[in-house]
């Protein structure tokens, strides 16, 4: 039993789109808060919608930060020129959390799951990785001017069967003078055909609903958390729920999906499976995991070999990742795994 179905379809967005806004928004504040004061406990939210900004949540920190600042820096960072109005209502973290945490314990309750497969360099799907590439190649074309008439905001979906592509979807924000006939051939010729390479067979589709002029938080509202699937694998194994962006590493939602992750990698790399799924589930305030399990594609259980040889901890992930660095805003576009320097895509020897 394979964990990727036969037929799948996954996508992916680029860092203008609203959501993605409210998470890197959510993750600059994370980071500005670690940079100052590593032990930091942030738990941020952002919401954006026509116009309006709100920045709300849990902050424990001896950091001086300009949330307003930061906010509308990250706006204009992704291509943004209109201008927003900023509300922030930020508050420190309950003391009924804090003293569980405080111990050592789980920020809160919850289930984590990481995954790797041997397909691709990534150990990621090949469908999620062309998803997460088109987007990325979708914003430098704009970002480097060799496409002048597309704007921050775009989304992408790859259908696949067999690890064959079936079908690309590419949805671009673009200025209104651009005809729809240009922009699908032009899009289809330099974003996609190089991609894709082999375009036998595939079924292109270029901003299917006709013209995309107005993205953003112009257009849209946008949440962090809201892209879970884009920030994971896609929908093809099991997600607990918890997002990531904005929130530090006590909250296991985070690390303890990093660490699984982590877990899973090493264990393709080491030949224990050609795809290896993990989980983790833990109580509010206990430090001791209640579930620790992993299992790869032949359904054969590798938890034994796991436990001995990974402590899932939140304090001794903490430490073993080195997760009180200011690297998150890196995390909140084009998926949070298989991205080069990020501790939990780092293999090691397993013993």
């Amino acid at each position: 039993m394979r964990f990727e179905p036969k037929i799948y379809t996954v996508e992916s967005v680029t860092s203008g789109h609203p959501d993605k806004v409210c998470d890197q928004i959510s993750d600059a504040v994370l980071d500005e808060c670690l940079r100052q004061d590593p032990t930091s406990r942030v738990g941020v939210e952002v919401m954006g919608s026509h116009g309006l900004v709100v920045i709300g949540g849990e902050v424990t920190t001896r950091a001086k930060v300009d949330y307003e600042a930061i906010a509308r820096q990250i706006h204009t960072e992704v291509g943004y020129s209109n201008v927003i109005e900023v509300k922030a209502h930020v508050s420190e973290q309950a003391p009924e959390i804090a003293r569980g945490v405080d111990t050592g314990g789980a920020g809160d309750q919850g289930i984590m799951y990481g995954y790797a497969t041997s397909e691709t360099p990534e150990f990621l799907p090949r469908g999620v990785v062309l998803a997460h590439a088109l987007a990325r190649r979708l914003e430098q074309l704009r970002t480097v001017g060799e496409i002048i008439w597309l704007k921050p905001d775009g989304k992408t979906q790859v259908t696949a069967e067999n690890g064959r592509t079936l079908t690309v979807l590419v949805s671009a924000q673009h200025t209104p003078e651009v005809g729809l006939d240009e922009l699908r051939s032009v899009l289809t010729a330099k974003l996609i055909a190089p991609l894709v390479q082999d375009m036998g067979g595939i079924e292109v589709l270029v901003n299917p609903t006709g013209t995309f002029t107005s993205g953003g938080f112009e257009a849209d509202a946008g949440l962090t958390g809201r892209k879970i699937m884009v920030d994971t694998y896609g929908g093809l194994i099991p997600h607990g729920g918890g997002c990531f962006s904005g929130k530090d590493p006590t909250k296991v939602d985070r690390s303890g999906a990093y660490m699984c992750r982590f877990v899973a990698k090493n264990l393709v790399a080491a030949g224990l499976g050609k795809e290896c799924l993990v989980s983790v589930a833990y109580a509010i305030g206990r430090a001791e995991p209640l579930m620790v399990e992993a299992v790869n594609e032949k359904q054969e259980s590798l938890s034994d070999y796991v436990r001995q040889r990974f402590d899932f901890r939140p304090q001794a992930i903490i430490e073993r990742l080195g997760l009180r660095r200011p690297l998150y805003r890196a995390t909140a576009t084009y998926g949070h795994f298989g991205k080069a320097g990020l501790p939990w895509e780092e293999l090691v020897v397993l013993g």
